[in-house]
């Protein structure tokens, strides 16, 4: 027996009636000879870790456009906190940790340059709009791999393409994620805030620290531990009525105070404005794109896509220097 079977063989014994077995997968879009030492959720989260799209994650905003220090949250950090946060819950729950994981580790690989801001720049000039959701499941179906994607099970792209809270994924896992990825982010985001001085602790609510804890540390222990208690031994995944009620008060303050402050976001009028004049510039010079774009354009992908695909896929530090290599001049010599 390969090890893979062996692994599948223990999953069956020791995973809950319900979770997603690697077994019972719905498989890839294209077939292919499973791997004799890792069950495919496995194989699939290697795929995700190995790929240019992640790697690029390091190198954008979460929240805090250019900030002065080294500690904040980059999209990098924030994808390893809600892959954290999800295999804790998964664990605990005896869900498929390795789908929970793959599914996290991808859900933002779609992310534009400079977070949100980048991503409403983009929503407003492309004829389709711009979801980064969306443009993470076209990231490992179609663009990865220069143009082939990563052939990625089933389960891990429903899972990818459902984090957002308005969408619901097929599997606990997805779902699992879905809510790790909220806590993930006010969490190190409040935690940046207070770092930044944009709050203190004092600022926030006291009906909300009452439920939830007066730090940090106290809110991402009360919202795990009280997703696990809850959802134990259930086909869903959810919080209790009076921390969920908590959970959406928080998010209401920290878009009011935090992700509207002008503080932390006077930079995002320029982003945005930069990020729709290398739009209009590219889709004005498609020869410039890369040759699998190229090759994509051919076999009859929108044009207007495909600068998205480009333009999305820039790490904030990329974008900046090709809109200075195209727009500031260039001091010269005379021989």
């Amino acid at each position: 027996m390969k090890i893979r079977e062996k692994l599948e063989k223990r999953e069956t014994e020791i995973l809950s009636k319900h979770a997603t077995l690697s077994m019972n997968s719905k498989g890839r879009e294209k077939e292919e000879k499973p791997c004799d030492i890792r069950p495919c959720f496995q194989r699939d989260r290697d795929r995700i870790l190995y790929s240019k799209s992640f790697r690029r994650l390091k190198d954008k905003t979460q929240v805090f456009l250019a900030p002065d220090g080294d500690h904040y949250r980059t999209r990098m950090t924030h994808t390893l906190e809600v892959s954290q946060n999800a295999r804790t819950i998964a664990k605990a729950l005896m869900l498929n940790e390795d789908l929970a994981e793959a599914i996290a580790l991808g859900h933002d690989l779609g992310h534009t340059p400079f977070g949100h801001a980048g991503e409403r720049a983009l929503n407003d000039v492309a004829p389709e709009g711009f979801r980064h959701n969306e443009q993470s499941l076209r990231i490992v179906e179609k663009l990865e791999n220069y143009g082939t994607g990563l052939n990625l099970t089933w389960e891990v792209r429903n899972g990818i393409v459902n984090h957002e809270m308005n969408l619901t994924p097929a599997t606990l896992e997805g779902k699992v994620v879905r809510l790790s990825d909220k806590i993930a982010y006010m969490h190190h985001d409040m935690d940046d805030a207070l770092r930044g001085g944009i709050l203190t602790p004092e600022d926030v609510p006291r009906d909300l620290v009452e439920v939830i804890g007066y730090t940090n540390k106290e809110w991402i222990d009360t919202f795990i531990h009280d997703i696990i208690a809850t959802s134990m031994d259930t086909d869903d995944i959810r919080m209790s009525p009076e921390v969920y009620d908590a959970f959406h008060k928080l998010r209401s303050f920290m878009f009011e105070n935090v992700y509207t402050n002008p503080i932390a976001k006077n930079q995002e009028g320029k982003v945005e404005e930069m990020i729709k004049i290398l739009y209009r510039y590219y889709l004005d010079h498609l020869e410039l794109l890369p040759d699998y774009l190229q090759r994509m354009r051919k076999q009859g992908e929108p044009e207007e896509r495909l600068v998205c695909d480009y333009v999305s896929s820039m790490t904030d530090r990329y974008a900046v220097a090709m809109f200075e290599e195209i727009y500031v001049p260039h001091s010269w010599n005379v021989l």
